[in-house]
């Protein structure tokens, strides 16, 4: 059942097996692409791979392939498709009439998903214009005519049909909520210079990686955090002190893999809390099989937002999903990341081949966290000491 008290759909998902991306990863993905259905309330009941050099112009997948999945749609009651890549406007009208189902893509999955975490005004006219932006050059394909959003005497043209008028509804709806963006850019921006000239620091890190959870322990507030993706969409700030050094703390939206452009362009003033951070906490769940691909796809979005190079430490958190090894261990066990000590992690290219301080905690435990603690402040007092070099007398050793 779903979070309403609905049935959740029946979902089947789709994707491709590209050159160079082994069946380890491609089920990695696949995986990916079913915790985002399930955190969308959907029920995963099957999975279709075709290994292709690129997608299928006209039906993503290939047309053996199509009809299978249409056979296996008819005979299982499947309610919804979803794709692993976002669909061409002619791709989902092919698809549907193929599969005679609801289908939508990666993007369409994470927008309903944004669309569900939003609680506030700001999260939501983020939200509704990256869906808008999704929505109109997909306008053909849509069943129901839009409900009228504006009319009056001599809004509409001379032999104008429904579907133009419901794409200047759109452009119109867009402008609209780009002008309330602007509206809030320039609040954000002013309350971030209300703020005073106390160092900043951002968490940043792929979905679900621990930041929420991280945020409490260490401004010992109660920000939400739940093992669902995208749980924390607006940015929290808080003070935090640590020793009698104080700065600004801030839990800001997770990345993801094929992270919809319209939503990183929507997001711009939760985002500009990074661009703007002094330090950036780089949360890793290492406990993930796929961390390091998470690793990549974080820094290459940082780069995108013009903060690749910001200083920074990275957390690699959730030790406590490992088994450690004891003496009484068989020697002949193979050794392996899922076995490895504390002492043992320290040792490891992650701790050593990094160009900025790294440090394995679990949030969840606790344990390691005065290790986290002074690290942070070792460079928050780096940062405030350059601001500030008369101050010296203010920092004492934690």
């Amino acid at each position: 059942m779903t979070e309403k008290g609905r049935p959740a759909e029946r979902t089947i998902l789709v994707g491709i097996n590209y050159p160079r991306q082994d069946d380890h990863e491609t089920e990695e993905f696949i995986d990916e692409l079913s915790f985002l259905a399930e955190t969308a309330g959907a029920f995963p009941v099957k999975r279709f791979i075709q290994k292709l050099d690129i997608p299928n112009p006209a039906t993503f997948v290939g047309s053996g392939k199509t009809v299978e999945i249409a056979r296996y749609v008819a005979d299982n009651n499947i309610d919804l498709a979803i794709f692993d890549d976002e669909l061409t406007p002619v791709q989902l009208r092919n698809i549907e009439n193929a599969l005679k189902c609801r289908v939508i893509d990666r993007t369409n999955l994470i927008l309903d998903i944004f669309a569900r975490r939003a609680r506030t005004s700001h999260a939501r006219t983020q939200v509704e214009l990256a869906q808008y932006q999704y929505l109109l050059p997909r306008l053909r394909r849509m069943w129901t005519h839009l409900e009228r959003q504006r009319g009056g005497i001599g809004l509409r043209g001379p032999g104008e049909t429904e579907i133009e008028t419901d794409r200047r509804i759109i452009r119109n709806k867009i402008s609209s909520l780009k002008e309330q963006l602007k509206k809030i850019d320039i609040q954000m921006s002013t309350q971030r210079k209300n703020r005073g000239k106390l160092v900043r620091v951002s968490l940043v890190g792929y979905t679900n990686v621990g930041k929420s959870t991280i945020m409490n322990l260490l401004s010992k507030s109660e920000v939400f955090a739940e093992n669902k993706l995208f749980a924390t969409l607006d940015t929290t700030v808080r003070k935090v002190i640590i020793g009698n050094l104080p700065f600004l703390l801030s839990d800001t939206v997770g990345f993801i893999r094929k992270l919809p452009h319209d939503l990183i362009k929507s997001f711009k003033s939760t985002l500009d809390e990074v661009r703007e951070s002094d330090l950036l906490l780089h949360v890793v769940d290492i406990s993930h099989p796929g961390f390091e691909d998470q690793i990549n796809i974080v820094n290459e979005t940082l780069r995108e937002l013009g903060s690749g190079a910001k200083e920074s430490v990275v957390i690699f958190n959730k030790i406590d999903n490992f088994s450690y090894i004891t003496k009484e261990d068989d020697d002949l066990t193979p050794f392996t990341k899922e076995n490895h000590s504390l002492s043992d992690l320290k040792k490891t290219w992650m701790a050593n081949d990094m160009n900025h301080p790294t440090v394995f905690i679990s949030a969840k435990t606790r344990e390691n966290v005065e290790e986290l603690k002074k690290i942070l402040y070792d460079e928050v007092k780096k940062i405030h000491i350059t601001r500030y070099p008369y101050n010296d007398f203010l920092f004492e050793d934690i």
